[in-house]
C-alpha cells in the first residue's frame, strides 16, 4: 500500500464552493434556519453549529500549546512515536519533501505533534498555524478533518470552504483517528492536508488503512513485549524453583565445597582454589564486579583481566554441569542467584548475638591457603568480626571456648579478659596465667 496524490479529479465544483461560503456566512450571522445551510453536508453543518455555539472565532489562529522543549519531551513518550516510520512509509513514499501534501499526526486532544511532507506546502500552511504544538481540536479552531475526526471518532474529509475557519479555506484534508488496539480509546489522529486530491475516495481509504495498520503494529509490539516479559519472568521463576539454596563452604577449607539444594535433590562439588576464590568474591560482592576489579581481587593489581577470562570459561563449564543456575553473568560479572557462604552464616549469628552457635559454626579461617587479595581481606574481616564479638559481648564460657581455638590460643587480650572474668578461686586461673606468660 502506498500513496499517490496526483492526477485526482477535483471533487468540489466551483458553484458548490460558493454556496458553502454563503451558507457559512449565514451561520456566523446566527441564521441557523437559512435554507442554504440545508445544502451543506450534515456532518459539516453539525460541526459548524457545534463550533458556533462554542464561540469559536472564524479567523482565529490556533493556540500553540506545546513549546519546542515540551513538545520534544511529549513526542518521545507518546504511543504513536513508535509508528512514525510506518506512517511516513505509507503516506510519504519516495521524496517526502516533494509529494504535494503535508501529513500531520496529533494526540487525542487535537494537538499536532508531527508535521512532515512537502516543504513548499509546509511554508504555506505554517501561515494558518498548522504547526507542531498547535491545538487543532474542533473546539479550538472549528471544523477541520483532524479536529472533527477526533470529535466524531471516525475518518472525516473536509473540502476547502467546509472548514469553519476562513484561514483554512484554501486547503482540503482527510483524517482518521487512531485507537488503542485493546481498549479502543483514541490515542491520536493522522491527517493529510493539501489540494482537492486529498479528499478523493482513494485518499480516505488510504488514511483509514494507515490508521488501522498503525493500530495493528501497536498491538503486535505490545504482544511481543508481553511475551518477552513473560519469558523473562518464567526464566526467573524456573531458576528459583530449580535451586532453592546454594551454599559455599570456605571456613577451614583449602578446596571450597559448593552445596546446592532443590525441590528434588541435593548436590555437592569441590572447587579448585582459583574457582573457590572467584565464587567467593562474587558471593561477597553481590552487586557484581567488572572484569578488572574481579581480576584484582583474585590475582592482584598487576595482573591483566585476560588472565581471568579463560578461568571464567572453565568455571562456567564446571557450574553448567553441577549447578547451572549459578553460572555467572557478564558485564558485570555477577551471580544470577544469591550464594550463601558458611562465613556469612557466622557473621549473621554474631549480629544476632548467638555467640556460642557462631563459635561452633566457625571451623577455621576462610580458605586459609589462598593468597588472593580479596580472599585475604574477607578472611581478616571474618576473623576480626569474631574476635570483636568475643571481646565486647561474649560470656565467660564462650570466651574460654574461643581461647581454645587457634585464633584465640595466643591472644593475650582475650586471655587477660577471660582471667578477669574468672572467679578468684577458679582452678582455670593458673592455666590462663601460664598461657599469658608464654604468649608475652
Amino acid at each position: 500500500m502506498s500513496a499517490s496524490w496526483h492526477d485526482s479529479r477535483d471533487v468540489q465544483p466551483a458553484t458548490s464552493r460558493l454556496l458553502i461560503e454563503r451558507a457559512h456566512e449565514e451561520l456566523l450571522a446566527g441564521n441557523l434556519d437559512d435554507q442554504r445551510l440545508a445544502q451543506v453536508r450534515p456532518l459539516v453543518r453539525e460541526s459548524w453549529e457545534r463550533s458556533w455555539r462554542r464561540r469559536v472565532g472564524p479567523e482565529t489562529a490556533p493556540v500553540l500549546e506545546l513549546a519546542t522543549e515540551e513538545l520534544e519531551a511529549y513526542r518521545r513518550t507518546h504511543p504513536l512515536a513508535s509508528a512514525m516510520d510506518m506512517i511516513r512509509a505509507l503516506l510519504l513514499p519516495g521524496d517526502a519533501e516533494d509529494t504535494g501534501v503535508v501529513i500531520a499526526v496529533g494526540d487525542q486532544a487535537g494537538r499536532l505533534l508531527w508535521i512532515e511532507g512537502d516543504r513548499q506546502l509546509q511554508s504555506l500552511t505554517d501561515g494558518m498555524g498548522f504547526v507542531a504544538g498547535a491545538n487543532w481540536a474542533e473546539d479550538a479552531v472549528g471544523t477541520t478533518a483532524p479536529g472533527t475526526a477526533l470529535a466524531l471518532g471516525q475518518s472525516v474529509q473536509i473540502r476547502g470552504a467546509e472548514h469553519y475557519n476562513r484561514l483554512v479555506h484554501p486547503w482540503s484534508c482527510s483524517a482518521a483517528p487512531v485507537r488503542d488496539p485493546e481498549t479502543k480509546r483514541v490515542l491520536g489522529v493522522i491527517d493529510i492536508t493539501g489540494g482537492p486530491e486529498v479528499v478523493s475516495p482513494q485518499a480516505r481509504l488510504l488514511v483509514d488503512a494507515t490508521a488501522r495498520a498503525v493500530e495493528s503494529e501497536l498491538l503486535v509490539a505490545r504482544l511481543r513485549s508481553r511475551a518477552e516479559t513473560s519469558a523473562r519472568a518464567h526464566a526467573v521463576v524456573s531458576r528459583t524453583r530449580a535451586t532453592a539454596r546454594a551454599t559455599l563452604h570456605v571456613l577451614g577449607r583449602d578446596r571450597a565445597r559448593l552445596e546446592t539444594e532443590s525441590a528434588h535433590e541435593e548436590s555437592m562439588i569441590e572447587l579448585s582454589a582459583r574457582h573457590a576464590a572467584i565464587l567467593l568474591m562474587l558471593a561477597v560482592h553481590r552487586q557484581g564486579l567488572s572484569a578488572e576489579r574481579l581480576c584484582e581481587l583474585v590475582y592482584g593489581p598487576e595482573v591483566s583481566p585476560d588472565t581471568l577470562r579463560p578461568e571464567m570459561v572453565r568455571l562456567r563449564k564446571v557450574l553448567e554441569r553441577a549447578a547451572p543456575d549459578l553460572v555467572p553473568e557478564s558485564r558485570p560479572y555477577r551471580l544470577p542467584l544469591p550464594l550463601d557462604t558458611d562465613a556469612h552464616d557466622v557473621l549473621s549469628l554474631l549480629d544476632r548475638g548467638a555467640h556460642r552457635v557462631a563459635l561452633t559454626a566457625y571451623r577455621g579461617p576462610v580458605l586459609p591457603e589462598s593468597t588472593s587479595p580479596g580472599v585475604e581481606e574477607f578472611r581478616e574481616s571474618v576473623r576480626a568480626g569474631l574476635r570483636e564479638a568475643m571481646l565486647s559481648e561474649a560470656s565467660l564460657d564462650v570466651l574460654l571456648a574461643y581461647a581454645d581455638i587457634p585464633e584465640g590460643q595466643a591472644d593475650v587480650e582475650i586471655l587477660r579478659l577471660a582471667l578477669e572474668m574468672l572467679p578468684a578461686r577458679s582452678p582455670k586461673r593458673a592455666g590462663l596465667v601460664a598461657r599469658i606468660e608464654r604468649a608475652e
